[in-house]
């Protein structure tokens, strides 16, 4: 009767408890989920946009820019809040209704308000003007630079970076240029940029000394620190 007893099969509700226990337990082993996968799930990892002052991009390729110039004129140099770089305010005059245009993109060194700039393939090479690649000479440091034509400025906008001309093809359709990181590029010729060094440069130079300073400096971007 004794060994009967010891063989006997466990009751139902005594083999269901066992199964949810080692359930459990292979939940509790499994992996986490990753960074990237819970800053897709959660509103908390958004970037703070409310105060921004909007994207920075080129002007629009036109006929003015294609076969002449336009003149603009800068009228503010504002703060964008959680970009280093600060960023100029151009206003052009439209050239085919009558009404003011404006432009925001990233201010260069030197640059000033109450400064004309100018845009266009026969624009003067100096300081805040815009150009093609193909007008301008070796050597040639410039931002704000553009990677396909008309796609109105992708590279070098952070603050202190820059580019430079480093050469040109026989035919003149293909420029070769050197990125912020020092690898080179080669970009179509009627791609244009900004001749100058974007404004704001040394940033990092000053250390951070405490969390607080982290803090408010990711406070205005995003939560990704």
């Amino acid at each position: 009767f004794g060994s009967r007893a010891q063989g006997a099969a466990a009751p139902p509700r005594a083999r269901q408890s066992d199964r949810q226990g080692r359930g459990q337990a292979s939940k509790g082993a499994m992996g986490r989920v990753i960074r990237g996968s819970r800053k897709g799930k959660s509103l908390i990892f958004t970037a703070k946009t409310r105060l921004r002052k909007g994207a920075v991009k080129l002007r629009p390729v036109d006929f003015a820019e294609r076969s002449g110039f336009i003149k603009g004129l800068v009228r503010k140099i504002i703060h964008d809040p959680g970009r280093g770089a600060p960023m100029c305010e151009v206003v052009f005059h439209d050239p085919y209704r009558y009404k003011l245009k404006k432009e925001r993109w990233i201010a260069v060194e030197g640059l000033h308000t109450g400064q004309f700039v100018y845009c266009g393939s026969k624009a003067q090479l100096s300081v805040g003007n815009v150009m093609p690649l193909g007008k301008m000479p070796e050597g040639t440091v410039i931002s704000m630079c553009e990677e396909k034509a008309s796609d109105r400025g992708r590279l070098a906008r952070a603050s202190g970076c820059n580019c430079m001309v480093v050469g040109h093809s026989d035919d003149g359709k293909k420029t070769r240029i050197r990125l912020p990181s020092g690898s080179r590029k080669t970009v179509p010729s009627t791609c244009r940029a900004v001749v100058g060094i974007a404004a704001g440069g040394g940033r990092m130079d000053k250390p951070v000394l405490k969390a607080g300073n982290n803090f408010h400096k990711y406070r205005v971007k995003r939560n990704c620190w």
